[in-house]
């Protein structure tokens, strides 16, 4: 098993990213990082891992793991395949869902999820290797992505496998189910929350549960199987 440690980093902050960090190798904003704390110490908190994919890479920082990111909430792992899944926050259009690879370039911010990002400084192409997400979603379904887990529980039939998200503003839940060789990933709608949903956890069975904020009270719902019509 991996025992590295993933860290998710935003940009910075300010609109537009203005110092463009999500692209700057240099930098660790805009970034997921994976390190190595298994043999932490004062004078040395972590070590970079060899197998990293920009270790050795002249002018590149070699924690990164990904980049191109806007601000990823949150990460999750895949119990059963061990794949790294995201929801990263979109700026002024579209949330999006991203699965995580090594190395992967998800394109801001020259690109907000699948679209050209027209308010950059910086105005050249975006780069050629900019991963799509595998699902998307404009500001009229929701303003704040967030990301959730692939559902690996057993008492929601035909969510097994799929990932599991929610907007913070609109209390919407969907899931999408991956076409990883055709590129036809399928969105369900799936409920509307009654508080907003801050973020996801799982059960030791699978099973999800949410956190919400809602007034003073913040709470904790599970996802079930809707009650027969």
């Amino acid at each position: 098993p991996d025992r590295m440690l993933y860290v998710a980093l935003g940009d910075g902050g300010a609109a537009n990213d203005p110092y463009l960090n999500g692209q700057n190798k240099q930098m660790l904003l805009g970034k997921i990082l994976r390190i190595d704390v298994t043999k932490a110490a004062k004078e040395q908190p972590y070590t970079i891992p060899k197998d990293n994919p920009f270790v050795g890479e002249e002018g590149t920082r070699g924690e990164i793991w990904c980049l191109g990111m806007r601000n990823p909430w949150r990460i999750s792992f895949d119990r059963e395949t061990g794949d790294l899944w995201c929801g990263d926050v979109g700026q002024n259009a579209i949330e999006e869902v991203d699965r995580l690879v090594k190395g992967g370039n998800y394109g801001w911010n020259a690109m907000e999820a699948s679209a050209e990002f027209t308010l950059r400084k910086e105005k050249t192409p975006p780069p050629k290797d900019a991963i799509l997400p595998v699902a998307e979603y404009p500001h009229s379904q929701g303003l704040s992505i967030t990301g959730g887990h692939v559902y690996r529980g057993k008492k929601i039939e035909g969510l097994q496998g799929a990932f599991v998200y929610a907007d913070y503003m609109s209390f919407r839940v969907w899931s999408v189910r991956e076409d990883r060789a055709g590129g036809k990933h399928v969105v369900q709608t799936l409920a509307r929350m009654p508080m907003q949903p801050s973020s996801f956890a799982e059960e030791p069975d699978g099973e999800l549960l949410f956190t919400a904020f809602g007034g003073r009270n913040g709470k904790i719902f599970r996802l079930v199987p809707a009650a027969p019509k």
